[in-house]
């Protein structure tokens, strides 16, 4: 994974759209990272904490190299749950809340967005390392940026199989249950939502995808 380095962007989810429009798909995979960046866009297009010091990562593969049993609906899944295990790796006690928001107890230290370019999928990722305001919580361990990178790639780069991921989440998803997640623009509890095998949810009858 080739990995460009920035003090400061607008968005690294932008300048790497920008810059595949303008190079042929031989560049992949390719990663942005910024130390801070000032026009974020997180879930539902809120803007992320922008805060200097903190993670702002994007990374574009090529859909061929994926796993191929993961369904591209259930890419933002398959890719956080990667990063929440690279996070225990390192001692943290961070967990996937469906289908990509990184907590520690109640609070959110982080999270993924996800959207197809071409032939492309393009994976942004905003985690906060440390303390920067009231809202969010930090990550509960000290680790250096360009050692998560290196471990994180290495864990995408084994091509994991969707059902080996999806079979440890699917065992961890009890700590979901207390949490809500939004639906069509509503907020829906994850109390009575029901896993599937394809990374969707069923809640009150209806099939639902993480779409993000």
């Amino acid at each position: 994974m080739k990995i460009l380095f920035f003090n400061t962007l607008p968005s690294t989810q932008t300048y790497l759209k920008e810059l595949l429009k303008k190079q042929e798909q031989e560049v992949l995979p390719l990663a942005v990272v910024a130390d801070m960046q000032t026009a974020g866009v997180g879930s539902r297009n809120n803007s992320w904490n922008s805060k200097k010091g903190n993670l702002f990562l994007s990374f574009a593969l090529e859909i061929e190299s994926l796993p191929k049993d993961l369904k591209l609906e259930s890419a933002s899944i398959y890719y956080s749950y990667l990063l929440k295990e690279t996070l225990n790796s390192l001692g943290s006690k961070v967990f996937l809340k469906w289908p990509n928001d990184l907590y520690i107890g109640e609070g959110k230290v982080g999270g993924m967005i996800t959207t197809i370019i071409g032939r492309s999928l393009i994976c942004g990722v905003g985690v906060n390392l440390e303390k920067k305001d009231e809202i969010f919580k930090a990550l509960d361990i000290q680790v250096e940026k360009k050692i998560l990178l290196e471990k994180y790639f290495l864990n995408i780069e084994k091509r994991v199989l969707w059902k080996q991921v999806f079979s440890k989440f699917q065992l961890e998803f009890q700590t979901n249950k207390k949490f809500f997640t939004h639906i069509d623009g509503e907020k829906v509890s994850l109390g009575e939502a029901s896993l599937q095998n394809d990374g969707s949810l069923l809640i009150n009858g209806q099939k639902v995808y993480s779409l993000r």
